[in-house]
C-alpha cells in the first residue's frame, strides 16, 4: 500500500508515492513561538533595554567612532530585520550625537562574496543604502592592512578581526537569525569580521555544528570572544541577536553582550525546539527528502552541483541523516541538480568539482590536500577582493558535508537531469523517487521522509 505526498524538487513541487508505513517528519525550521506584532517596537525595546549593558544611546554618547556591522544576505532570514533595525540604529546614534561621517557600516560577509550596494539594498532598503552609500562596505578578509591579529587564545587559536572593530569605540552588531546552535554568538564577529587565518581553526568537517548543546565550534568561538573582550573591553561590542519564529517572522530581538545574548537565545530554543533525534521512536533504514533549488550561498545568484548535492543536500538539510537514520542507512535525495556554474560568484567551485572530487570524497583529506593551495590562489583571491567571488577556500569547505557518508552507506539521487552529475560524487541514481525507495529496500525497509518546504534564493 502507498500514499501520495508532495515533496520539493528543485524549483517546484512534485507528487510522489510513499509506503504506507513511511514516517513524515517536520523539518524543524519553525519553532512553536509567537511572532511579534510590531517588529519596530521590538527592536526599539532591545536598543533601550539590553540584557547586561547600558542602552545603545548611552553607549553611543561616549563613542567618538562607531562601526555598525550586520549579517550578509546569505543568512536565511526573510523577515524585514535589516530594513527595520538598521535605520533605527542610525537614528539612535544620530540622537546620541554621533555624526554620519563617524559611523562605518560593514556587511560581515566573512569569506563569502562581496555584495553590491543594490544587493544590500534588497535587505536593508533603498532609502538606507542611498543615505549611507559612501560609508557602506563589505568586509575584506584578505586586506592585510585592515586585518588585526589580536593574539592567540589559551588553546593557541589565532584571533584576527577587521580593524574597524579594533579602532572603533563602539561596535554594534546586528544578527538577523540564530539558526539552532549554528549561527549567532561570537560567530557573528569572530567569523563574519575575521580572516581565514582565524576561521580555519574551527571551520573543519567535524567541528562545525548546529547542536544546541556541547557545540565544539561555539566553544572555540567563545574562547576567541574572551580574548576579544580582554583586549578591547567587555562593553566594546553591543550585540543584537534575533530569534525567529520561522524564516519569515521574528519572535524576539535581544541585545547586550555577545555572551548574554547567545545564552538567552539558546535558552529559548532549548525549551521550544525539540531534539531532532526525538522525532522518531526508532531510527530508520532510509532517510529521504526533496532538495529545493536553494542555498544560502546562492543569494542573488544560483546554485551549482556542489551546492545542490553536497552543501545543501547533505549539509544544511543533512542533519536529519544522523538524527533519523541507522548507521549504514540509505539517503534518497530528489533533485534535478542541473550542471550549471556561476563563474562570477563561485569560480573556485568548478575547479573543486573537476579536480578534488575525482581524487577524494573524504572531506578531511580534501581539506588537508587542497585547502592550503586554494587559500593562496591569487587569481581567486583577486576575484574575492575586487570582484564578487566567494573566497577560494569556500569551495573546499562546501565539500565538508561529505562527512555524512561516514554514517550513511549509500546516497541515491532521484530525478537528476544528467545522471552523471550525482555519479561524479559517487552517488547512485534513479529516474523517479519511487524507484529510489525501491532500490533502497522499500517497502520492507523503514522510511522517514523529511518534509522540507519549497524555497527560493534571495533575488
Amino acid at each position: 500500500m502507498t500514499r501520495a505526498h508532495g515533496i520539493v524538487f528543485g524549483d517546484r513541487m512534485i507528487d510522489v508515492s510513499l509506503p504506507e508505513t513511511a514516517a513524515v517528519v517536520p523539518p524543524g525550521l519553525s519553532l512553536p513561538l509567537d511572532a511579534v506584532d510590531d517588529l519596530e517596537a521590538e527592536v526599539c525595546a532591545a536598543l533601550d533595554h539590553p540584557i547586561d549593558l547600558p542602552p545603545l544611546a548611552a553607549a553611543a554618547r561616549r563613542a567618538e567612532r562607531v562601526t555598525v556591522a550586520f549579517d550578509d544576505p546569505t543568512v536565511p532570514c526573510y523577515a524585514p530585520v535589516w530594513a527595520t533595525a538598521l535605520p533605527l540604529i542610525a537614528s539612535t546614534l544620530e540622537a546620541a550625537g554621533v555624526a554620519d561621517d563617524r559611523i562605518d557600516w560593514v556587511c560581515a560577509n566573512s569569506l563569502h562574496r562581496r555584495f553590491t550596494h543594490d544587493e544590500i539594498a534588497g535587505i536593508a532598503g533603498d532609502d538606507f543604502v542611498r543615505r549611507h552609500h559612501e560609508r557602506i562596505r563589505c568586509h575584506d578578509a584578505e586586506d592585510a592592512e585592515r586585518m588585526v591579529h589580536l593574539g592567540r587564545t589559551r588553546s593557541g587559536w589565532d584571533v584576527v578581526l577587521d580593524r574597524s572593530v579594533v579602532d572603533s569605540d563602539l561596535v554594534v552588531y546586528l544578527n538577523c537569525s540564530t539558526t539552532r546552535g549554528f549561527s549567532g554568538g561570537w560567530k557573528s564577529v569572530c567569523v563574519g569580521l575575521s580572516s581565514y587565518r582565524s576561521i580555519h581553526h574551527h571551520h573543519t568537517p567535524d567541528i562545525m555544528s548546529m547542536s544546541l548543546d556541547r557545540n565544539r565550534m561555539h566553544a572555540m568561538l567563545d574562547e576567541m570572544g574572551e580574548l576579544v573582550e580582554q583586549q578591547l573591553g567587555r562593553e566594546r561590542i553591543f550585540k543584537i541577536e534575533t530569534v525567529l519564529a520561522n524564516p519569515f517572522s521574528v519572535h524576539r530581538v535581544l541585545s547586550g553582550t555577545t555572551g548574554a545574548c547567545r545564552a538567552r537565545a539558546l535558552e529559548i530554543m532549548r525549551v521550544h525546539q525539540p531534539a531532532r533525534r526525538d522525532l522518531l521512536d526508532e531510527p530508520v533504514d532510509v532517510v529521504a527528502y526533496g532538495v529545493p533549488d536553494w542555498s544560502p550561498y546562492a543569494a542573488y545568484s544560483h546554485t551549482n552541483p556542489i551546492l545542490d548535492l553536497i552543501s545543501t543536500g547533505l549539509g544544511y538539510l543533512g542533519g536529519m541523516i544522523q538524527a533519523l537514520g541507522k548507521p549504514g542507512c540509505t539517503v534518497v535525495l530528489a533533485t534535478p541538480c542541473p550542471m550549471r556554474w556561476n563563474e562570477t560568484h563561485h569560480p573556485s567551485y568548478r575547479e573543486a568539482w573537476e579536480r578534488i572530487l575525482p581524487e577524494t570524497k573524504d572531506p578531511d583529506e580534501a581539506r588537508a590536500r587542497f585547502e592550503p593551495e586554494f587559500a593562496a590562489r591569487r587569481d581567486y583571491i583577486d576575484g574575492y577582493r575586487y570582484g564578487n567571488a566567494f573566497h577560494p577556500v569556500h569551495a573546499v569547505m562546501a565539500l565538508y558535508p561529505l562527512k555524512r557518508l561516514r554514517h550513511a552507506a549509500r546516497v541515491i539521487v532521484a530525478g537528476a537531469e544528467d545522471p552523471e552529475v550525482p555519479r561524479h560524487c559517487g552517488f547512485e541514481t534513479t529516474v523517479t523517487f519511487e524507484e529510489a525507495l525501491e532500490e533502497a529496500g522499500a517497502p520492507d525497509a523503514s522510511v522517514a521522509l523529511v518534509d522540507y518546504p519549497f524555497a527560493v534564493n534571495r533575488a
